[in-house]
């Protein structure tokens, strides 16, 4: 194959992805790389928040449909908004060495959570990130906030909020820690990441010629991590419209895994953190979904459901 075609949206944070991917694969394979770019339903509707409008699939539909239509060989998405099944001649062809996972606050004024004044104005566009949130500062005023990361930060330039909550890879990737005066990296055990947050998932036209070539893109750790975390949600049903969250960390061979869902106004959750050996990552994102069922998590799920 001469000329691998990336099927990508326009924003910032997207087009470095994808020329993260396009420069690995031309230094390793010596072959011509091209992007080419495509506005998605999630780029278009920034009115509502995702959990109104849709939730996973937003924002790689239109990629999926011009790799169907053979204008485009692969694709490059942040793996959180990646939907766990895929359409018939597509496949999940790598999963790339993960950035670190957390969330992070930014602020022009205040220099953590503990910080903000009551009632304070914080942006999101997550149910995840607000119910957590909510669990440790039950006064604050959480607003939708949709939009690329470059425009979010300058709503909070614009002194629009107090402080805006946002994914810590997407900040690095961009270099904007120096656009504000404060940032704060929550802890997982603060603010228990989304599933398969700061990860790259290159999708694939199931050809094998093609997916050979992408074999190079795929981590270890990743891929272990992001298989739990995905199983877990799939088990459990849950994508962008409810608040749960998930995060196993890989570490000297044994993982620790983070999970927690709730009410979006974070008056009610269910929170869990185990152990486990590298050697039963294949199920277990299954098993403790399992587990979090028998303790009402579906329930849980469903009155969340309703209060969105």
């Amino acid at each position: 194959m001469k000329e691998l075609i990336i099927a990508t949206r326009k924003s910032k944070l997207a087009l470095w992805q994808s020329e993260f991917v396009k420069d690995f694969l031309e230094k390793t394979h010596k072959i011509s790389v091209s992007l080419q770019g495509f506005k998605t339903k999630g780029d278009v509707l920034l009115d509502s928040p995702l959990a109104k409008i849709g939730g996973k699939g937003l924002f790689t539909k239109e990629l999926e449909e011009s790799m169907l239509r053979k204008e485009a060989h692969l694709a490059v998405h942040s793996l959180k908004d990646v939907p766990s099944f895929f359409p018939s001649g597509l496949v999940l062809a790598a999963i790339s060495k993960r950035e670190e996972s957390n969330d992070v606050m930014l602020s022009q004024k205040y220099k953590d959570l503990i910080a903000l004044p009551m009632n304070a104005k914080v942006g999101t566009t997550s149910l995840r990130r607000s119910m957590q949130l909510k669990f440790i500062r039950p006064d604050l005023n959480i607003i939708s906030l949709r939009g690329n990361v470059n425009s979010r930060i300058q709503k909070l330039k614009d002194g629009e909020f107090d402080a805006i909550v946002l994914a810590l890879a997407g900040v690095k990737r961009l270099n904007l820690d120096k656009e504000v005066n404060f940032i704060y990296i929550f802890s997982k055990d603060e603010l228990i990441p989304a599933a398969a947050q700061g990860a790259l998932g290159i999708e694939a036209i199931d050809d094998e010629e093609i997916l050979t070539l992408l074999k190079c893109l795929n981590d270890e750790d990743a891929f272990i991590e992001t298989k739990i975390e995905r199983d877990f949600i799939r088990t459990l049903d849950g994508g962008c419209q409810v608040p749960i969250g998930v995060n196993a960390q890989l570490k000297n061979g044994e993982i620790c895994i983070r999970a927690v869902l709730g009410l979006p106004d974070g008056s009610e959750k269910l929170k869990e953190k185990i152990f486990v050996k590298k050697s039963e990552f294949n199920d277990i994102g299954e098993k403790f979904a399992n587990d979090f069922i028998k303790k009402g998590a579906k329930e849980l799920l469903e009155r969340a459901l309703k209060m969105v």
